[in-house]
């Protein structure tokens, strides 16, 4: 943490020195595109409670005035106490190395997480995302976590253009990739405000990945194409072929389409289907389902907490706690279908995923599923306060050696929080998991944890 401290300290004495500088004695290369300002850009996401229930950014603000460049610096911070147990009775245990121990808990505070943003208005219509991981469970180190271009105004003149600016949106860089609703209400390390729970799915599709993604967004209607890298960073090296041979690099294709609409006043619906594609490849594997950078909200649970010659582990290499990754970094094909509705203060979000494909050192295919529900009612000034309960289970196909082992988590989680203000966030959850049918060579075997969870929250 003061390595952390010691870097924001010095990136907030730089901007300090040279944004105002920057702001007063820049000179602009139109004469009609005034000088840099301080300001949020059009077609934004708030970090704030604004932002909660934001999906895709609209197209609202096409016919907005353009009053040139503007800067935004956001921030968000999450600090947490747990009181959370675990077990798993019958795990065969070598005692010599404690190869199937759980790593040992007590209740405490974690590492605080922090997130720094700059969001930047570079001509009419677009606009730069640069995030940066100043702290989190996964790297307690600055850690960039990515940047793109979004464009939703076309800088060439005619009706045509014009015309197409009102239903296109362009996004590319190295990003947070669409694929299904869920990543949209996840924690991302110190940004939760946008989880009404502490984590986000037991299988988490999140992943940043290089590539470029098209909307298509008229009248409520939404329609998109992905193509990425797939990988969660980049490569120009030559690798090794997977056991199944492939020796390519292929490009993930994903596909989103849906609908989401203010029906009235009080009632808002959206529903929408996702694709992801990717039919093989070789190197550092795909990360569609372990591309998380900052890590799981809760700490070390259900975790092996000894290395191979009985070492305890690390926080950094436990970052997944509580998540299941079903190792599709060979080949995979994955849908999810996601349902949101909102009537007055009540608030439903679902998830079904279907995932099918195997990891580098296998060819032959195995599948896992989700389900999740989520219900909520939002209450007081301003829906202030919400309280409300998660279900969520996964059942997958696991390979144990040349057998192949159906294998069942599944979690349930009562949650509350109070929006002190726009800006601070407090809430409580209670959270059960339990751990079906691993074998008991596997540490998971029998496996359960149960507790608390306090968070307090700043975002802006």
């Amino acid at each position: 943490m003061k390595t952390t401290f010691t870097t924001l300290a010095t990136i907030a004495a730089f901007m300090v020195s040279t944004i105002p500088a920057t702001t007063f004695a820049q000179t602009s290369e139109d004469d009609n595109d005034p000088i840099i300002s301080y300001g949020k850009p059009d077609f934004f996401r708030s970090y704030d409670k604004k932002g909660i229930n934001v999906f895709e950014t609209t197209k609202d603000d096409v016919n907005k005035p353009y009053t040139g460049r503007r800067i935004n610096i956001g921030a968000g911070f999450t600090m947490q106490f747990q009181s959370i147990e675990h077990e798993n009775p019958g795990a065969l245990n070598n005692h010599s190395q404690l190869a199937n121990h759980l790593f040992p808990l007590k209740p405490g505070f974690m590492t605080s997480q922090a997130n720094l943003y700059f969001d930047v208005q570079l001509l009419e219509g677009i606009t730069m995302n640069l995030t940066n991981y100043l702290s989190s469970r996964h790297h307690n180190e600055f850690w960039v976590k990515g940047g793109y271009l979004q464009i939703d105004k076309f800088p060439f003149e005619g009706q045509f253009w014009d015309e197409l600016s009102k239903i296109i949106t362009i996004k590319a860089g190295h990003m947070e990739i669409n694929y299904g609703d869920a990543h949209f209400r996840r924690p991302d390390g110190g940004q939760t405000f946008y989880s009404p729970f502490m984590e986000g799915n037991i299988m988490d599709a999140f992943a940043t990945e290089i590539g470029a993604e098209v909307y298509l967004k008229k009248d409520g209607w939404l329609g998109m194409i992905g193509i990425s890298n797939g990988m969660i960073k980049g490569h120009v090296d030559s690798a090794a072929a997977n056991a199944d041979g492939t020796d390519k690099r292929a490009p993930s294709i994903y596909l989103k389409g849906g609908y989401d609409k203010q029906v009235t006043e009080d009632v808002r619906l959206r529903l929408t289907g996702s694709w992801y594609h990717n039919s093989g490849t070789n190197g550092s594997g795909l990360t569609l389902y372990s591309g998380d950078r900052t890590g799981s909200n809760y700490q070390n649970v259900m975790e092996q907490g000894y290395t191979a010659d009985g070492t305890l582990k690390g926080y950094t290499a436990m970052y997944s706690s509580g998540r299941f990754n079903p190792n599709f970094n060979g080949k995979i094909d994955a849908v999810m279908i996601n349902g949101f509705a909102k009537v007055q203060g009540f608030e439903f979000f679902g998830t079904y995923e279907y995932a099918t494909g195997y990891a580098k050192n296998q060819t032959e295919n195995r599948v896992a599923t989700q389900y999740a529900i989520e219900g909520l009612y939002r209450f007081g000034k301003n829906e202030n306060l919400y309280g409300g309960l998660r279900y969520n289970v996964v059942n997958a196909e696991m390979p144990y050696g040349t057998i192949i082992e159906d294998v069942k988590i599944d979690r349930f989680a009562v949650a509350g929080g109070w929006f002190i203000s726009r800006n601070i966030l407090v809430k409580a959850e209670y959270v059960t998991q339990s751990y079906k049918d691993f074998p008991n060579t596997d540490f998971r075997h029998n496996g359960k944890f149960n507790g608390v969870v306090l968070e307090a929250a700043i975002s802006f």
